[in-house]
């Protein structure tokens, strides 16, 4: 079992190890999730989510299944070698998003959410989750790889960015299902901005000014969860957008 601290809201907020914009990124989205889950009410936990078949909780339990991955990801890297695959390589459309392994995903979620059962235990289990990745984002040597459950052999700080685009646009998806304004925080924004968009910060900064919306609204456009105009999605494919796959 890995080391944990006491959760994602103690410590002093500095970045350690070789991961800062992920680090950053991902306690500060594991943080605010956790104030909006810590909250949710049973009637809110069963209403529908935007990814069906899941209700808001078995939503919510994927994205904390999400961010307990980077453990097993590490012990299954022993002596790894190989081609290295980036954060939006490994979102590409392949057997990772087949019927079966979407069926696997799809239950695996529903049966964390009817065993935790309440918004208090769900929350505590996305501490404990996302206190154990910290740990290990802080402690891990710079060049440390992973190899994915689905196969891919990655950086860590690849890995990690795959990470905070889960929590991010899946958060996205909550605070729409939940008929709430998004929690996005800008360091998330950050590192999801970099993976879809060659140009990175500077591309999203432009495309904001161009679309009119904020980092919110442009992520919500750039993976597909927002309706778009011919003329935006003209737009975003002058960009360079990645296309990703997400489950």
């Amino acid at each position: 079992m890995h080391g944990s601290r006491s959760g994602p809201l103690s410590g002093s907020g500095q970045v350690h190890g070789a991961f800062g914009p992920e680090y950053g990124a991902f306690r500060a989205e594991t943080r605010a999730l956790s104030g909006v889950a810590a909250g949710l009410t049973q009637a809110e936990l069963d209403r529908p989510s935007p990814c069906p078949p899941w209700r808001i909780a078995d939503l919510l339990c994927h994205v904390i299944i999400a961010t307990g991955r980077i453990g097993p990801a590490i012990d299954a890297a022993a002596e790894a070698s190989g081609a290295l695959v980036t954060a939006a390589g490994y979102y590409r459309p392949d057997q990772r998003f087949s019927a079966g392994v979407n069926a696997d995903r799809i239950d695996i979620a529903a049966a964390l959410a009817a065993r935790l059962g309440t918004a208090e235990s769900m929350c505590a289990e996305l501490n404990n989750a996302s206190s154990g990745s910290l740990t290990l984002l802080e402690s891990c040597p710079a060049g440390q790889r992973v190899r994915t459950r689905h196969g891919d052999l990655m950086l860590l700080s690849e890995f990690a960015a795959t990470r905070v685009v889960e929590l991010a646009v899946h958060g996205l998806d909550l605070a729409a299902g939940l008929g709430r304004s998004p929690w996005l925080t800008a360091e998330a924004a950050t590192v999801v901005e970099k993976v879809l968009l060659p140009g990175g910060a500077t591309a999203a900064r432009a495309l904001r000014e161009r679309l009119g919306c904020d980092s919110a609204g442009l992520i919500a456009r750039m993976t597909g969860r927002t309706l778009l105009s011919d003329a935006d999605s003209a737009t975003l494919a002058s960009y360079g957008v990645a296309e990703l796959s997400l489950g």
